[in-house]
């Protein structure tokens, strides 16, 4: 009996040594079979695998030639630094498919961002912490570091040429000549004459036609607003301001005027859009701005996009943000917003689109104070002056057009 039991043992040994030899040989033979049909495919990569960060590349970027076709030619991820392995599918010209992968590196190459002019004047007697209110960013970094290299006195008033330095994590450098100022104040000083108004009505037989429309933005700045003046005064649309934050992540704060503005236009027949003014440094904060805006207006017809307004240019340094941050976290405000049903829009400054945010899906709100923008990225709608005129507002508002299509100057 026990060597029956021995004989069987030895026989299901024998066996599973055999499945387990077998699965390694055709293992080796399929790896074998595979290497034959990349080096027929004669796939030739090319000499620099690195692509700066951010910057689009699919799979075939890296590829000079090859004996065959991708099956996914996918998008490659280069929101993170570092090398990265890339692996894909292939049919070669023989109708086999095989794998292949190749290692690529992502790079940040842009210097970092200084917004700085040929001058820039301080109070004698100033802290040199006024360094932190000139804006230095990176693409990447966070925290690049920002210096003023030059010998200057804030105890002495005179002009001393020095050099802006601002240095990011990869080590790209950005230096700017600049004079520093330091200046006593004068005492006293006249008055400045008053500045002109835009008229609503002026504006619209200016850009009024079958492609755009004419509206304004208002806030609590415009205090007790009289919406059959305004629908009279042909405003086809209002957007109107939602609230903010008692700065960075302070407690919400609705707009007094909100629920009395959206009511009122709502009841007229005037189509709404709205803003948050936002102080959002990340994903997470900026998704609360949008959970908190979503319930403020739940309950009200909202026809136009909502748009995401962050301007804290003078305090930027202190977020410690970089810009693929600070996009990312417009993005991330929107999305939530589109989600529920929202259109979204990004609203900013002609120099702050040009020079700080990063290109993303979402429709651009230009705001840019003349009679021709030579902005010339796309926009949807055009804030193009803060002294507007128009019946129902006793002060001065925003003036914008909306262009059913979008613009591109």
């Amino acid at each position: 009996m026990k060597k029956r039991i021995v004989i069987i043992v030895v026989i299901i040994i024998i066996l599973i040594t055999t499945i387990f030899a077998g699965y390694f040989m055709k293992k080796k033979l399929d790896k074998k079979r595979e290497e034959k049909l990349i080096r027929k495919a004669e796939i030739v990569l090319s000499e620099d695998l690195t692509v700066p960060f951010l910057e689009e590349r699919k799979v075939s970027n890296f590829i000079v030639s090859m004996n065959g076709k991708i099956v996914d030619d996918y998008k490659i991820d280069t929101t993170s630094l570092g090398k990265k392995e890339i692996k894909f599918d292939f049919i070669t010209d023989e109708g086999i498919k095989a794998s292949y992968q190749y290692e690529i590196e992502v790079k940040d190459v842009i210097p970092p961002t200084v917004l700085l002019g040929g001058s820039y004047r301080v109070k004698k007697g100033s802290s040199s912490k006024f360094i932190d209110n000139i804006l230095c960013g990176d693409d990447y970094d966070s925290n690049p570091k920002c210096e003023i290299v030059g010998d200057y006195d804030l105890n002495k008033e005179g002009s001393y040429p020095v050099v802006f330095k601002a240095t990011d994590s990869s080590g790209n450098v950005t230096e700017k000549n600049f004079k520093l100022v330091v200046y006593v104040p004068k005492q006293g000083g006249g008055s400045n004459p008053p500045k002109p108004k835009t008229y609503f009505s002026d504006i619209v037989k200016e850009h009024k036609n079958d492609k755009t429309r004419i509206g304004i933005d208002i806030s609590k700045w415009q205090g007790d607003v009289d919406f059959d003046a305004l629908k009279k005064a042909g405003v086809e649309f209002v957007i109107i301001r939602v609230g903010t934050t008692n700065g960075r992540d302070g407690d919400y704060i609705l707009d007094p005027k909100f629920i009395q503005n959206i009511e009122g236009a709502n009841r007229v027949g005037i189509d709404v859009g709205l803003y948050f003014y936002s102080y959002a440094h990340s994903k997470e904060s900026a998704l609360r701005d949008a959970e908190w805006v979503l319930e403020q207006i739940k309950d009200y017809k909202v026809d136009f996009p909502i748009a995401f307004d962050w301007e804290s240019w003078t305090t930027f340094n202190s977020f410690s943000i970089s810009f693929y941050e600070l996009t990312s976290a417009s993005t991330t405000f929107l999305n939530r917003l589109e989600e529920s049903g929202y259109e979204g829009l990004l609203y900013s400054s002609k120099y702050y689109l040009e020079n700080i945010w990063l290109p993303q899906d979402y429709d651009v709100w230009l705001a840019h104070y003349t009679s021709k923008t030579d902005y010339k990225g796309k926009y949807r709608m055009w804030q193009l002056c803060s002294n507007g005129k128009v019946d129902g507002i006793k002060g001065n508002v925003d003036i914008d057009v909306w262009y059913l299509e979008e613009k591109n100057s």
